[in-house]
């Protein structure tokens, strides 16, 4: 027998109200993508005013500028703005630089604009996390389009350039500051919040799951390993939000080092979690470091409170602080012991770090201000930015060629944006080829679209505001698309193009002819670059990850036997930056490998530091000898020879290097398959 179903079930009266929700919720959703529509229509509709009113002659790519600029995000289009114009007067000098070199030689020209356009690529791709990269690419696609403008026929500098460089750079600045001036009207940005939100839950979750970790010691102890790579995962995933923070705030630029130690202190954390655990799988003495910790920390749930860690983080990072004196300090009679004390208080010093950042995201009154950061560029592996460099210059030197071959009247305007396809999607690596795909049908639909507004609506149509109306009746739901996840790239170019296929001018003309052959080289460019990327493809993710992982274990190896750097924040910040470069669609145990790699090599700098003793040489070499032959089983065993002469040795230090002894010991077994890849059979 079935029950029967509530009278207004199946009414018209719920029916309607069913349909009120959806469109409500629908509306909702909507919203701020039409609304980011709007501000991108107003922006692009204010460089062209402007570039008209200066009478300039191409003020279409004050348009294109305005409209590639223009993001949903206020932090990231200012950042990124201001990296675009420094990209674009250094692209400006650069082409009348090499105008001046060539004045007579069109061979060697062309062969330099390949190179410039390389060296961009070059650079963007071991920028690419940061807004620098933005700098790069505007370089080279600035002196593409200056070179454009420049070149006859056939190609070939001419005598004008310095004057068109200085049209095209005030073009393309026109833009930048039109879309800067109108998203700081109308978005007040709330990144920092954002970010410092995502630094506390990340830093309590770690405080949460260290604590948990010690407190559970000499049980069944779970493991952690998924949860310390999400964590990782989640630090990574970090650096575009800090971008955009950085942005908005002129305060939060002065001190990115404090954020950029603040990120590294998350990871530190994380790897000083991991010997922890590892360490008590064996053995059950975490007792004493559990009961030493501050109780503000014992206390921190597993998945964080946010707005408690905000609320006072300089209080926190004093209590840190303290908390690894602390640790220090502890009375530690056995190398079990020292090695947990010493592991906390890293892991305590990590948080403490990120607990600096974060007071300087909410500016909390009572931070006492920087003490000296620095942060040292780390390139994780040069051979992506080698291909890179190596497609962009093949690809405009094929356009060239053919360019010079066919006499094409727009193969310039075809090199052009060759280079405007190749450079923007160079650094994103193996989504590079989707990106540019996406943008070759972006730019197609905006060319119907520019042939219907020019031909069937301009005609009779006169003024600058009824140009503005015809425009937003593609740039308004355009942007809205750009400003949602699906197929952002096409809506991308739709909306860069637009106004650049219309070619406004103050006395509009509507020739056909022209139009089409204009299209057709914007859209063969484009096509060109996205052919690049398949027939020229970037690393794939596998063979990328196999490589950062065979560049750490080098590293390692000659870390054993060769010089140790002068700082341990040298090794650390190489291996920082190889976590950084772990493609996302990398396993949780390639993350993994890489923190145990990251401790296992501090260990062993600070074990050649302190174990030179007379007597213990031998024993250690040997040691150090078997780890860079890839032997982790005839290297935990001298390490274990080692122990047992410094055990008759029991003062801090030796303590210390036993402690050292045993995480190289542990981390080595751990994970003794990829430490032992490579080694002489």
């Amino acid at each position: 027998m079935t029950e029967a179903g509530a009278p207004w079930q199946g009414s018209p009266v719920a029916s309607r109200a069913t349909v009120a929700t959806r469109l409500a919720n629908a509306s909702r959703a909507a919203g701020p993508p039409l609304f980011f529509g709007l501000r991108l229509w107003v922006s692009v509709c204010l460089a062209l005013y402007l570039a008209f009113w200066l009478e300039l002659d191409n003020p279409d790519w004050a348009g294109v500028t305005a409209a590639l600029v223009c993001q949903p995000h206020l932090g990231a289009s200012l950042r990124k703005g201001w990296y675009r114009m420094i990209g674009t007067v250094v692209g400006g000098v650069a082409i009348v630089v090499l105008t001046a070199c060539f004045p007579q030689d069109r061979v060697a020209f062309l062969v330099g604009l390949a190179l410039w356009g390389a060296g961009c690529a070059f650079v963007a791709t071991i920028l690419r996390n940061s807004s620098l990269a933005l700098a790069a690419q505007l370089a080279g696609i600035t002196a593409a389009i200056i070179a454009s403008s420049e070149l006859g026929a056939t190609g070939g500098a001419n005598g004008e350039v310095f004057m068109l460089a200085v049209i095209r750079c005030t073009e393309i600045c026109i833009g930048i500051v039109s879309a800067g001036v109108v998203l700081l009207g109308t978005d007040f940005g709330n990144a920092s919040r954002r970010l410092a939100t995502l630094f506390a839950a990340i830093s309590a979750e770690i405080a949460g799951g260290f604590t948990g970790t010690l407190a559970l010691a000499g049980s069944e102890l779970p493991d952690t390993q998924p949860a310390r790579s999400e964590l990782i995962r989640r630090v990574i995933a970090l650096d575009p939000v800090i971008d955009e923070a950085f942005g908005e705030s002129a305060q939060l630029r002065y001190h990115s080092p404090v954020l950029q130690t603040a990120v590294n202190g998350l990871i530190a954390a994380i790897a000083g979690w991991r010997v922890v655990w590892v360490h008590l799988t064996r053995r059950s003495e975490a007792g004493v470091v559990l009961r030493s910790l501050p109780q503000e920390l014992r206390s921190a749930p597993k998945h964080g409170k946010p707005l408690l860690w905000m609320a006072d983080p300089t209080g926190l990072r004093r209590i840190c602080e303290a908390a690894v004196g602390t640790m220090t300090a502890l009375p530690a009679p056995t190398p079990s012991l020292r090695l947990l004390t010493d592991q906390t208080a890293a892991v305590l010093a990590g948080i403490s770090h990120a607990l600096n950042g974060l007071a300087v995201l909410v500016a909390d009154p009572a931070w006492p201000g920087p003490r000296g950061y620095r942060v040292r560029l780390h390139v994780p592996d040069w051979l992506p930015s080698l291909v890179s460099a190596g497609r962009v210059f093949v690809t405009i030197g094929a356009v060239e060629l053919f360019w010079i071959i066919t006499q094409w009247p727009n193969g310039a305007l075809a090199i052009t944006f060759a280079v405007i396809g190749v450079l923007l999607f160079s650094p994103r690596a193996d989504q590079a080829y989707a990106g540019a795909v996406g943008f070759v049908v972006g730019t197609g639909l905006s060319a119907a679209l520019a042939a219907v507004i020019a031909f069937a609506v301009f005609p009779g149509k006169e003024g600058f505001a009824a140009f503005s109306i015809a425009i937003g009746l593609v740039l308004v739901p355009a942007g809205a698309g750009v400003a949602q996840p699906w197929q952002t790239p096409m809506f991308t170019a739709m909306t860069a193009f637009f106004s650049f296929l219309l070619a406004p001018t103050n006395e509009m003309s509507y020739d056909v002819i022209q139009f089409y052959n204009r299209a057709l080289a914007i859209v063969a460019g484009l096509g060109i670059a996205a052919l690049s990327f398949r027939l020229l493809p970037p690393l794939s993710p596998a063979f990328r990850t196999r490589r950062l992982m065979t560049l750490t274990l080098r590293d390692l190896r000659r870390l054993a036997i060769g010089p140790i750097p002068r700082k341990p924040a040298d090794w650390e910040g190489s291996m920082y930056s190889r976590l950084f470069a772990v493609p996302d669609a990398a396993a949780p145990l390639v993350r993994a490998q890489l923190v145990t790699a990251l401790s296992v090599g501090s260990a062993i700098i600070q074990l050649r530091r302190i174990a030179r003793c007379p007597g213990l040489a031998p024993e250690l070499d040997a040691a150090l000898e078997a780890v860079a032959r890839g032997d982790s089983a005839m290297a935990t065993t001298h390490l274990g020879q080692l122990d047992v002469a410094l055990a008759a040795r029991p003062d801090t230090a030796g303590l210390q290097v036993r402690g050292s002894i045993l995480a190289i010991s542990e981390g080595l077994l751990q994970h003794a398959t990829y430490f032992d890849a490579g080694a002489p059979a």
